[in-house]
């Protein structure tokens, strides 16, 4: 069944919720939908509070401010979240051992023009243990359907999301974390076309974001995937400013689907 996993997303060492399209490496075309004046441990404490597991911490860029936010966050739950953005296998033990349960991992895995390079996931698996690793194939549409974006999803990638990539990936990870970068802060609906080819597939544990705006989209989410993956929500969430949702309807809605 289709459960909601919570996320921090992290910038400039701030919790906060970003339109996806809009980061780039300057920030000037940058787009915030809710900035909060809470620490980042914070919604840590409040998903352990409410029983919320597989969520994940994103840092949306490697800058000093944000490390120290993923540590606290990771610190108010150790092993209850996962951890992203600039993890490579030089830095994933320290990650490991600040209490991460998972690695999410992107950028690392391909060249700086985007090539694919298989042989690093290989190493990352058998350095932390495929059973600590999460893959990131967030994408944009393009015309072979999907293609994996890197770089704050500014760089398409040479991978497109398919089933035999999947199946490929999935031998050397837990789980994956997909997010459709097109539609990601829009709120304005899930890319259902992904989400059904996601649950099609099915294989090992999937995470979608994007576009999430109502409990409507929960229900759609698990009618499209059948109840294959699992989706987080971030701008549409009464704890992040919106209006779309609320919290305790999702903790609810896990309570009656897990």
């Amino acid at each position: 069944m289709t459960t909601f996993r919570p996320c921090i997303d992290l910038h400039d060492g701030k919790v906060k919720q970003i339109v996806g399209g809009t980061l780039t490496d300057s920030g000037e075309s940058l787009k915030e939908n809710y900035v909060s004046e809470k620490p980042p441990a914070s919604f840590a404490e409040l998903y352990r509070e409410n029983n919320l597991t597989g969520g994940h911490i994103i840092q949306l860029g490697q800058t000093p401010a944000n490390k120290q936010a993923a540590l606290d966050a990771l610190a108010a739950w150790p092993q209850g979240m996962q951890i992203g953005g600039g993890i490579t296998i030089e830095n994933a033990a320290e990650w490991m051992n600040a209490g991460a349960s998972h690695l999410i991992v992107t950028s690392w895995l391909f060249s700086a023009d985007g090539t694919f390079l298989p042989d690093r996931l290989s190493q990352l698996a058998a350095e932390i243990g495929k059973e600590n690793l999460v893959i990131d194939l967030s994408c944009r549409r393009t015309e072979q359907g999907w293609t994996v974006a890197m770089n704050r999803w500014q760089t398409l990638t040479d991978l497109h999301i398919n089933t035999e990539n999947l199946t490929h990936i999935a031998e050397l990870c837990d789980e994956l974390l997909v997010h459709a970068a097109d539609v990601e802060g829009l709120c304005k609906g899930i890319d259902q076309e992904l989400v059904k080819m996601l649950g099609q597939w099915g294989k090992i544990p999937i995470t979608y974001a994007g576009g999430a705006a109502t409990m409507a989209d929960i229900h759609l989410t698990q009618e499209s995937s059948g109840g294959n993956i699992d989706i987080t929500v971030g701008s549409a969430l009464d704890i992040f400013g919106g209006q779309g949702m609320t919290l305790t309807e999702l903790v609810e809605w896990n309570a009656r689907n897990i």
